[in-house]
């Protein structure tokens, strides 16, 4: 085909290149994830994670009215309760923490914001794990009604999307039948679909506070080694009610993105996670990396896999970035 076909001509200039990209990543691709601590009075960062932070509820509406002014749509919330106890009690408490910081969240920004919440029971066990367990092991269905208890309580204090990130088998289903029995048939449910047992979630388990005291989440989280697995996952949580599926992490995942996307052809979110987002930022502070270059870089190519929605701690950044 040369020289008739020359495939350097649209690379030429930085317009043309922006003109004829296939990709393009924007801010509305952007979820921010927010951890918020009931057992603090001020603003904690997260050591594992640099500028990322703990924040106490009273901070809440001025992180809102932040994100808002930056053009991110939508935030995921996770809570850090005073209590904890062996089935999560926090959790379904309609006075808990992340229940008080919704109604201060839609209080302050109203719409201009999406409140994604984390469902799932490991931030709030005295144990660290996802479900009620029975000497070292996680029951399932005994859990069910405990996340589906845990779904009601942020729809009535007004969360938009609810997010199962527990992986119990059957799961969506029981949020879907609690919020529709009690009248919420409009919240949305974007289900951890195809979590995986990663070690890049290292880091957050010191920002959730959420490290198994026994064990590891391996008989629940799905292994790095399958793919059909991840597809059976996400085409029972549709089954289930779904609205949205979400593919973690994203990185070392990019290809269970594509097929997902490809497989389905619904809303797809992917998960930069912790370890993702350190590793760029312990490499940039040595100066090996442009931190700048190497998240944009991260951040389109989850877009290019498939993914419709990107929750990541770079975010904010990006956004600026992004203008």
């Amino acid at each position: 085909m040369f020289p008739v076909k020359r495939m350097r001509r649209l690379r030429r200039t930085s317009k043309i290149r922006e003109m004829v990209r296939e990709t393009s990543l924007t801010k509305n691709d952007l979820i921010y994830p927010i951890f918020i601590d009931e057992t603090i009075d001020e603003k904690t960062e997260i050591k594992a994670m640099p500028g990322q932070y703990r924040l106490p509820l009273q901070e809440v509406r001025d992180e809102a009215l932040e994100l808002v002014s930056l053009g991110i749509p939508a935030v995921i919330l996770f809570g850090i309760p005073r209590k904890k106890d062996a089935l999560g009690s926090e959790a379904y408490n309609s006075n808990g923490i992340i229940q008080k910081a919704i109604k201060e969240i839609k209080d302050e920004v109203g719409d201009d914001l999406v409140l994604i919440t984390d469902v799932c029971l490991c931030e709030y066990t005295d144990h660290g794990h996802c479900g009620i367990v029975k000497g070292e092991k996680v029951l399932n269905d005994p859990t069910l009604d405990l996340l589906a208890k845990m779904a009601v309580t942020h729809a009535e204090a007004g969360a938009d999307i609810v997010a199962p990130s527990d992986m119990m088998d059957g799961r969506v289903s029981a949020v879907r039948n609690a919020l529709d029995d009690a009248g919420f048939t409009e919240t949305i449910i974007m289900s951890y679909a195809a979590k995986y047992a990663s070690a890049f979630y290292g880091p957050f388990r010191e920002a959730a506070s959420s490290t198994p005291a026994f064990g590891d989440r391996k008989s629940y989280q799905m292994d790095c080694g399958n793919s059909d697995e991840a597809l059976l996952e996400v085409k029972m949580d549709l089954e289930e009610g779904a609205d949205i599926v979400m593919v973690k992490p994203a990185l070392s995942y990019l290809d269970i993105i594509y097929r997902v996307k490809n497989e389905f052809k619904v809303p797809v979110a992917a998960y930069n996670v912790s370890g993702e987002y350190s590793m760029i930022k312990a490499a940039s502070e040595e100066g090996f990396i442009d931190e700048r270059k190497i998240a944009l870089e991260v951040l389109t190519s989850i877009k290019r896999a498939g993914a419709d929605f990107i929750l990541t701690y770079f975010a904010k950044d990006a956004s600026r970035w992004l203008e």
